[in-house]
């Protein structure tokens, strides 16, 4: 499992969202963002795997992005926000930092997890 994590629940269904496309990034030198992993959540609405293996995260700013755009449209919905980016920081390599995104088509909210 990536030292980095998100699970994404959709609310308007009171269940996981399978196949929201994730990109984690971390800012590098200024404003310029470098990709460090993507994925898609799988049928339990989870992205265990951003980083590769062994990989531990550089103390900084990542910023996770969700193209909850391509997920709505997938379930044929109208979504008000096509892309939900949530910007954190890491500040001990060797914690784990679980990012969740409760999700709907007109809303989302976001904490530090366990």
């Amino acid at each position: 499992m990536s030292a980095i994590t998100t699970h994404v629940l959709d609310t308007s269904i009171g269940r996981p969202a399978a196949g929201v496309p994730v990109r984690l990034e971390f800012q590098s030198g200024g404003q310029v963002w470098k990709t460090m992993g993507q994925g898609t959540t799988d049928a339990d609405g989870r992205a265990s795997h951003l980083l590769p293996s062994g990989v531990i995260p550089t103390p900084g700013i990542y910023r996770l992005t969700f193209d909850t755009g391509a997920y709505f449209q997938s379930r044929r919905q109208e979504v008000f926000y096509p892309e939900v980016t949530v910007v954190f920081s890491v500040s001990d390599p060797g914690q784990h930092y679980h990012v969740p995104l409760r999700l709907s088509p007109y809303g989302y909210s976001t904490y530090r997890g366990s």
